[in-house]
Parts: structure tokens; C-alpha cells; sequence
């Protein structure tokens, strides 16, 4: 699935060209020539799945801190995103520093180059919009790496959700925890890892953030905060909660949401979706019966297909471009999660909630 929502000034934008899409290019005979820029930890990993990707041919690659993983194989590695795009390109992946998204991604789209962005867009809201209208003026494909909407846990309990199987949804909460990544130098918890929580949130809602109220820590003695906890409403009284951190010596990655029918558990480590029914049998108890609540029913854990979610990802990005789909995250949804992201922290910084 890996798709956008339908959200009003969220997944579209009004007044700007169509999308320059490639139609006779990304087939197995007429593969799409895609550069990726950025070979570390997620780079590495990019180059693997578009060498793997019917319609997808990796023709360059480039980091200036070189190629310590190996993953060039026969291409060169080339010094800078201008050495990327004269190569030649159809299409191009970033996984740079999130400090460096801006200045790569405006170097493509003028170059008229169809490009994915790994989460989060940019480095701040103001530079997201930047990114995102150089795109959309240009009439390319701009999409964002939020590779969770790709995960078979996820992309089944989105589909339960739209056939009605929870009712009315009540509250998305998310943990996120495990140990520090080195891979990470240049933002804190919340723009690394509570970016994803707070897009599926308001991908499997189907609603956007309206409030958001947060607190941070800082316990591991770097400058960005290791740890965060928040709440928030989306549209329709949704409620939600997120726990984000790097100091929890195991990893978690758990997404529930909890209806009037009961509650889905997604897993996103394993990929696996559990649904735990609201009871229904009537209890003749009288101290349990007089509780006005839910009580424990049915708990069904779902055989689903399960793929390498960035598999999907480049998949829906190769299609976007060839103009036959539209499941990828679009920039402006990109943006859209970085201003809640910005609210988060400045609710931290100020101790109070903020509206959106």
C-alpha cells in the first residue's frame, strides 16, 4: 500500500502543474536510471533493493565520506550530488544527513530529477515547503521515505480499519524504543524516530493532528534529546500517545488502536497484526456486571502476506514516477508530519500545548 491519504491541503496541492511522469521507462526493458546519493547505514540498504527492483537501475552513486560498507560494486563513487546528476538520471534516492536533505534535494528537482527523500523531509518545516514546491512547480515526482506505511502489520491493519472491521477509532497509541543507533548524529529522538509514529498515526487515522503536548528528556549527555513522551488529539476526538526513546535496552516497535468493536495490536518488528475483540458474552456476576465497560473477547492473530517493507517503498516510488499509481508519500504529507514534529518540540521547550 505505502500510500498517502486523502487529507484536504495535505496530499494535494491546488494551482501547480501535473506530475512529469515517465511512462515508457520503468519496465524490465526500459529501466528507470536512478542515482542514489548517501551509503551509510540506510543508504547501504537502498542500493541493495533498487539493484532489486524490476524497472530499476542503479547507475550511480555518491558520498563524500566514501563508501564504507561496499556497496558500490562496479559504479564509482562519486563526490556530490552534481556528479550524480550528470550521470544521467531518471530518478534518485537521498539518504544523506537529514542536515543535508534541503541542499540535495533543490539540486535535483532543478536538475529535473525525480527524487525520494529519506524521512524527514528536511532538517525544518520552512525547508520541507521549500523542498516540496521546488518539486511540485517542476511538475516531478517528490516523495518521502516513510518506510513504516510499507510494513505488512501496518498496510493490514489500515486495510481492516477502511472496511470498518474497529468502528469508530477512539486512539492510536505507539511505542517506540531500543538503544542508541550510531548511525545517528545530527537530530535527536524526535525527528529520527518519532517522525514515524506521528506520520502512520495520522496515515492509519485517516485524520490530522490537531494538539500536541510533550516532554523530552536529555540522559545520555548528547546535545539532542534521547527520550520523548506525547499526546495529542487528531480530527474527530481521536486521542493518541506516543513513547519515543533510545535508552530502553530493547528494541519495541508497537502500534495500537483501540475502537468501539475493540482493539488491532501491529508489531512492526515481526509484521505481525493482532485483533483483540470487545466481549460480548453477558456475565450473571453482579459486582463485574455493574462495570460500564468493555470486557475481553475474541483475540485473533491474522496470517498476512509479508514483505520487505523498502522493497514496497521503491516499488511505489518507480510507479509514481511511471505515472501508474500514487501509493508513495508525497512531500507535502512530509511536510505536514514535520510541523507536528515541530510542535512536539516546541510544546517541550515551552511546556504547554500547542494547537495546529
Amino acid at each position: 500500500m505505502c500510500e498517502n491519504v486523502a487529507l484536504d491541503g495535505l496530499a494535494t496541492t491546488t494551482g501547480l502543474p501535473e506530475a512529469h511522469h515517465l511512462p515508457d521507462k520503468g519496465t524490465a526493458d526500459n529501466p528507470l536510471r536512478v542515482g542514489l546519493i548517501g551509503l551509510g547505514s540506510m543508504g547501504r540498504h537502498h542500493a541493495r533493493v533498487i539493484r532489486a527492483t524490476e524497472g530499476m537501475q542503479l547507475v550511480a552513486v555518491a558520498d563524500p565520506g566514501g563508501d564504507r560498507f561496499g556497496v558500490a560494486g562496479e559504479l564509482p563513487v562519486l563526490p556530490d550530488v552534481h556528479a550524480l546528476i550528470d550521470a544521467g538520471l531518471d530518478a534518485a534516492m537521498v539518504a544523506v544527513p537529514t542536515v543535508y536533505h534541503e541542499d540535495v534535494a533543490l539540486a535535483l528537482a532543478e536538475a529535473g530529477v525525480h527524487t525520494m527523500v529519506e524521512k524527514p523531509i528536511a532538517h525544518d518545516a520552512a525547508a520541507g515547503r521549500r523542498v516540496a514546491a521546488a518539486f511540485a512547480e517542476r511538475g516531478l515526482v517528490g516523495a518521502v521515505g516513510y518506510v513504516e506505511r510499507c510494513n505488512p502489520a501496518l498496510r493490514a491493519l489500515r486495510e481492516r480499519l477502511d472496511a470498518g472491521e474497529l468502528g469508530e477509532v477512539y486512539q492510536v497509541l505507539t511505542r517506540r524504543q531500543g538503544p542508541f543507533p550510531a548511525r545517528i548524529s545530527d537530530v535527536g529522538v524526535v525527528k529520527d524516530l518519532a517522525t514515524h509514529d506521528i506520520d502512520l498515526t495520522a496515515w492509519v487515522a485517516g485524520a490530522r493532528y490537531t494538539s500536541v503536548a510533550a516532554q523530552v528528556t536529555h540522559r545520555s549527555g548528547r546535545q539532542t534529546e534521547d527520550m520523548m513522551v506525547a499526546t495529542g488529539l487528531l480530527e474527530g476526538g481521536i486521542v493518541v500517545s506516543h513513547q519515543v526513546n533510545w535508552l530502553t535496552p530493547f528494541k519495541e516497535r508497537i502500534t495500537i488502536v483501540t475502537g468501539e468493536k475493540g482493539a488491532f495490536v501491529a508489531d512492526t518488528l515481526t509484521g505481525d497484526l493482532t485483533f483483540h475483540a470487545n466481549g460480548t458474552v453477558a456475565s450473571t456476576w453482579d459486582q463485574v456486571a455493574v462495570f460500564r465497560g468493555v470486557s475481553e473477547g475474541d483475540v485473533i492473530r491474522y496470517a498476512i502476506p509479508k514483505r520487505e517493507p523498502l522493497a514496497l517503498e521503491q516499488e511505489s516510488f518507480r510507479d509514481a514516477v511511471r505515472g501508474v499509481s500514487q501509493r508513495h508519500v508525497t512531500m507535502a504529507e512530509g511536510v505536514a508530519t514535520l510541523d507536528v514534529v515541530e510542535a512536539v518540540l516546541t510544546s517541550a521547550s515551552e511546556n504547554r500545548t500547542v494547537e495546529l
